[in-house]
């Protein structure tokens, strides 16, 4: 009588037919409104036949009628009943779930497209523990339950803590979809597994796999095509499983975590502290395992403050023994993916809490295991399978904070000190070592590595050993750092030395005044008089190029300039007083920028000296442009330049073209306070191509804003503009002074 429709549906409509609300045929049934309600959206199980009798009764239906109410029911329950344990009809979800937006939606459209057969039936939701992986499948299949009238289903695995036989999930989803006992005799293993994957197949459900531990525990439980949608969640990634979409959950997003606190405590309570919301959430690390226990420990304690949490979770050392509320322990769930470790990885992942960067390549775990890079990912490819350490789209490894936590505890725990500390001189060691010999790609008389050298990762060219100093910056930072406090003073002036022409590819890092002021105190420890000129002169350079602190540089470099007169050095008494008028510069001293520059130019000449030469004729010209005196300035740059043309010039490579790019530009600058317009243009077009080459991308926009005022008097506007969009996408990699002033120029044009 009613066809193929669900028994929700049918009781609905018997229901309005009758003209009867859910309050109504409560009362006349003696059911609940409530479990009417589940019923009739399909939200519950299929009553037993007697609780559809007293519904038949209630809706006073004559015998006919009654008979097909009952034979819906009949229909429908092997479908919405579970005759199992460890199966959930519907799925529970978490009332006050939170963020996981684009998420849900992926997910969404996975049901829509499974349920017209178009792609992949099999979806595995991965990531570390206390990421969220089962709440948000329990979320999406509540929110999808719907599309999939031939039921809904949760099946446990219990991956983590005594997993479940395959077989035994088998017969619950069998039984779970009607199966009878004596079909289910009459089957083998192997014959139940076709069977699970002929009903998917042939019906539209939507089963939740939760907790796997591998693939072979799920993988006779799939479908093969057909229009049911089945959510895989575990630690692992599954990559062992073909034709499956994948989902990695990581932490929150902290807008994300902060609306979880704010869901947990209530707005009131949230708004009259929200610093300290925000705080918690960090504390966190935006994971929501930890989030949830912070904010029920909260609920809990209703007296205390939320900043009194932020203090106890400030302590790192307490910070995951704090996040326990009842019986859920953040640290508990870490710990049962660490006990199925093997040694190695286990071991290894106690190492990596020593990592001081953000994250990290195999060749730290070579360098702390002392072992190769290959052995190295092996093992860490284990800990990236169980859901320990995560892999960003990169290719990097990242530890979450309370992961690092935890694996720092067990390393004080279960390593003797000794070999903590020589694990960490290893890494030290190698991180510091790498950065040299990657610097020297950029020093005159260094260049590549010897043949003699091994290294863990690759430095075969200048751009690998810049590509490297970048990525790795954090660790090799704190490395240096670490070294200092320890007194490694060697060490550390060996690795600002190494620094000395690549710093000038990155001058907007931001490190470099710490760099060489750490290795200017070490070299004042070592009282080495060449090495404290030599550092206070490169820290002169940073704290006026970087950091605008010119006066404090002017005072660098008259230091330096004592010390190199003591080491009787002439690069070093040069280069303080080239150091000297770059800050006097800044500072608009133009005359004393042309005197200090015209006595290095002097010294430099005097002692047959030119290293330093080439920049002291360039300021010296720049000086005397500014004072007015361009046709002077003009022929002291044209000197550079032949100077630099000669076969045998003292000054060549990576320094040469430094010095190139940068006397190009100021060739360029003389001929514009000339009016030279067309040498002017030419000259900065060739200075930008070859900073542009050299990857200075601050001078580059330099010389990109002056060859758009050029190329304005020459009244060559659309190509100005073109120079000016050119600057301004440069970005970040710009000085702000210029970024602004190329904009307000561009602003001055006419529209296009």
């Amino acid at each position: 009588m009613y066809g193929d429709r669900s028994f929700g549906a049918v009781l609905r409509d018997v229901r309005q037919r009758r003209r009867l609300t859910m309050e109504e045929l409560a009362e006349a049934s003696g059911v609940s409104v409530r479990a009417i309600g589940d019923m009739e959206r399909g939200r519950s199980r299929v009553p037993q036949r007697r609780t559809v009798v007293a519904l038949a009764e209630g809706l006073g239906l004559p015998e006919t009628e009654r008979e097909a109410l009952l034979a819906s029911a009949r229909t429908a329950r092997p479908t919405r009943s579970v005759a199992a344990a460890g199966t959930v009809v519907p799925p529970r979800t978490v009332g006050d779930f939170t963020g996981r937006a684009p998420e849900l939606a992926l997910l969404r459209n996975a049901a829509e497209r499974a349920r017209t057969g178009e792609e992949e039936s099999v979806w595995v939701v991965s990531g570390p523990p206390g990421c969220g992986k089962t709440t948000l499948a329990l979320k999406a299949a509540a929110d999808l339950a719907e599309g999939f009238p031939d039921g809904c289903f949760v099946v446990d695995l219990h991956g983590v803590d005594g997993p479940v036989d395959t077989g035994e999930a088998l017969l619950k989803l069998l039984k779970a979809l009607g199966v009878s006992d004596r079909r289910l005799a009459q089957e083998d293993p192997q014959g139940r597994a076709g069977l699970l994957r002929a009903l998917l197949g042939d019906r539209r459900c939507l089963v939740v796999l939760d907790n796997a531990r591998d693939e072979g525990q799920v993988r006779e439980l799939l479908p093969v095509g057909g229009r049911s949608l089945v959510l895989i969640t575990s630690r692992r990634p599954l990559t062992g499983l073909e034709d499956v979409g994948r989902l990695m959950l990581c932490a929150m997003a902290q807008d994300e975590a902060v609306g979880l606190l704010r869901r947990i405590l209530g707005e009131e309570r949230a708004d009259a502290e929200p610093a300290a919301v925000a705080r918690v959430a960090e504390l966190c690390g935006r994971l929501p395992l930890a989030l949830r226990v912070a904010g029920n420990w909260l609920t809990v304690r209703s007296g205390w403050s939320v900043d009194h949490l932020v203090r106890r979770l400030a302590d790192e050392e307490r910070r995951l023994g704090a996040l326990a509320a009842g019986d859920i322990r953040v640290e508990a769930a870490f710990e049962l993916s660490y006990r199925q470790l093997t040694g190695q990885a286990a071991r290894m992942l106690r190492l990596l809490s020593l990592v001081p960067g953000p994250d990290m390549t195999a060749a730290y775990g070579a360098a702390l295991t002392a072992t190769d890079v290959f052995e190295a990912e092996d093992v860490m490819e284990e800990l990236v399978e169980a859901g320990l350490l995560q892999t960003t789209f990169t290719g990097r490894h990242q530890l979450h904070d309370l992961m690092r936590l935890f694996a720092r505890a067990r390393l004080s725990r279960e390593e003797e000190p000794g070999e903590r500390d020589a694990a960490e001189d290893r890494l030290r060691t190698w991180l510091l070592d790498t950065a040299v010999v990657a610097g020297r790609w950029y020093k005159p008389k260094y260049g590549a590595p010897p043949p003699s050298w091994q290294g863990l990762v690759p430095l075969a060219s200048a751009e690998e050993a810049r590509a490297w100093l970048q990525s790795e910056a954090p660790s090799w930072l704190a490395a240096l750092r670490g070294a200092a406090r320890r007194g490694e003073h060697t060490q550390v002036v060996e690795t600002a030395y190494a620094m000395e022409w690549f710093c000038d590819l990155w001058v907007h890092w931001g490190h470099w005044p710490e760099v060489f002021g750490l290795a200017a105190e070490a070299a004042a420890a070592l009282d080495d008089p060449y090495m404290r000129a030599f550092h206070l002169n490169c820290h002169s350079w940073a704290l006026s190029g970087c950091e605008q602190r010119h006066l404090e540089a002017i005072a660098q470099a008259d230091e330096a300039l004592i010390h190199a007169r003591r080491a009787q050095d002439v690069h070093q008494q040069a280069s303080a007083l080239v150091q000297g008028a770059s800050a006097h510069w800044q500072l608009g001293n133009t005359q004393m920028v042309a005197d200090r520059t015209l006595a290095a130019v002097e010294l430099s000449e005097a002692a047959g000296y030119y290293e330093v030469w080439p920049q002291a004729v360039r300021l010296y010209g720049t000086a005397l442009r500014m004072l007015g005196r361009a046709e002077e300035a003009l022929r002291q740059q044209q000197r550079v330049i032949a100077f630099l043309d000669e076969p045998d010039c003292p000054v060549s490579g990576h320094v040469a073209d430094i010095f190139r790019a940068h006397t190009t530009q100021a060739l360029g600058a003389a001929c514009f306070a000339l009016g030279r317009w067309r040498e002017a243009a030419d000259h900065l077009r060739s200075a930008q191509a070859q900073s542009s080459r050299l990857g200075m991308f601050h001078r580059e926009a330099e010389q990109l804003l002056l060859l758009a005022e050029t190329l304005i008097r020459l009244g060559e506007t659309e190509e100005a503009r073109s120079f000016l969009r050119q600057a301004l996408a440069l970005g970040e990699a710009a000085d702000d002074k210029e970024l602004k002033a190329a904009q307000k120029l561009l602003d001055t044009l006419p529209a296009e």
